[in-house]
């Protein structure tokens, strides 16, 4: 997933000023992450939809090059294993919370 730039953006709608600084409400914050994890999900999904595609076209007998096949489903593997890894933290982070005594 390509990493983009935050340059440039002066969206200060569903922002609050505490100590000379905008911070987002916590709502604001919410909705942020969860489009920006949707997004990194479907981008993983594409790639996977994308390696599929590929490998069909090559048992079909299509002219499509073996190594962009190859490159292609390991690119898929590596953003589906990532993803796992992110979310095996998420999950142990959360165990973690949960034990906490209160």
């Amino acid at each position: 997933m390509p990493i983009q730039s935050l340059t440039g953006i002066n969206n200060t709608a569903g922002m609050i000023k505490v100590n000379q600084s905008l911070k987002p409400t916590p709502f604001e914050a919410q909705q942020s992450f969860g489009a920006y994890l949707k997004d990194a999900i479907q981008d993983v999904n594409s790639k996977q939809v994308k390696s599929d595609e590929l490998t069909q076209k090559l048992i079909m007998g299509e002219n499509v090059d073996l190594h962009n096949v190859m490159i292609t489903a390991q690119k898929a593997s590596i953003a589906l294993n990532a993803t796992m890894e992110v979310r095996n933290k998420v999950v142990e982070a959360y165990q973690e919370i949960i034990r906490m005594p209160v």
